[in-house]
């Protein structure tokens, strides 16, 4: 029992270790990648959600602070930034059909955007929700750092739109590829597009899990998306009757 002081400082020493936040977000991510290859790569097994649950279980048990927790895991954070810069890699090797479909791309681009906070601002009203939530809720199809700085800048709650935008990503990786068997969808090109644009990041991620193809329309719906509502989404909000 003379031991249990020891495992405790070693353990308060470890819990304000910046290595500890980053072993636990690789061991989360690697353990629940197992998981969703042991599911034969269903889109119901998502990785993302599953690393989360595994993170957030953690910090319970072991009482964890998530400024403690970040301080390690913000060396992965910030490689999404070189990560989302590489989308260009893929992106050019298709910039020869790219270029071919520009019009009905940008159409898509126009639609999608439109409906996706649309739909969202109709779905919290409808719920009663507060012009103060709506506004968290109106940019959750574009990527993180963009969708933030939007519901901020509409009086909305960055915080919350982080966890509505990590929802957003993870229902469409686990919802579209039933929708587009649903809808006879088989392009490749098609799929990507619509999952970048409606899903982000985590829509992208999945659809490189599929082709190099639909990986690289998806890039291009996320970061055409995030251009568009940052510019999209204010002017609706400014028309919109929210009270």
């Amino acid at each position: 029992m003379h031991n249990i002081p020891d495992l405790n400082r070693i353990w308060v020493y470890l819990a304000t270790s910046p290595l500890l936040g980053l072993t636990l977000t690789l061991c989360a991510y690697s353990g629940a990648h197992w998981i969703h290859a042991r599911c034969k790569f269903s889109p119901l097994a998502n990785p993302v959600a599953i690393a989360i649950a595994f993170i957030c279980g953690a910090l319970a048990i072991s009482g964890m602070s998530y400024r403690d927790y970040f301080s390690g895991a913000q060396f992965v954070h910030f490689l999404l930034g070189p990560a989302t810069v590489a989308l260009a890699i893929p992106l050019a090797r298709q910039w020869p059909r790219l270029r071919r479909a520009l019009l009905p791309l940008g159409c898509a681009l126009l639609a999608g955007c439109v409906t996706a906070v649309l739909s969202a601002v109709a779905m919290m009203k409808l719920l009663g929700g507060t012009p103060q939530l709506i506004a968290s809720i109106a940019p959750k199809s574009a990527t993180s750092p963009i969708a933030m700085a939007v519901s901020e800048k509409l009086g909305g709650l960055p915080a919350l739109t982080a966890i509505l935008v990590i929802t957003t990503g993870i229902f469409c990786a686990v919802t579209a590829r039933f929708l587009f068997n649903w809808m006879r969808i088989e392009s490749h090109a098609v799929r990507g597009f619509a999952l970048g644009l409606a899903g982000h990041g985590i829509g992208t991620a999945r659809a490189f899990q599929v082709s190099a193809e639909m990986g690289a329309f998806a890039g291009l719906g996320m970061g055409l998306n995030g251009l568009m509502t940052a510019i999209v989404a204010p002017w609706l909000m400014r028309h919109l009757p929210l009270a």
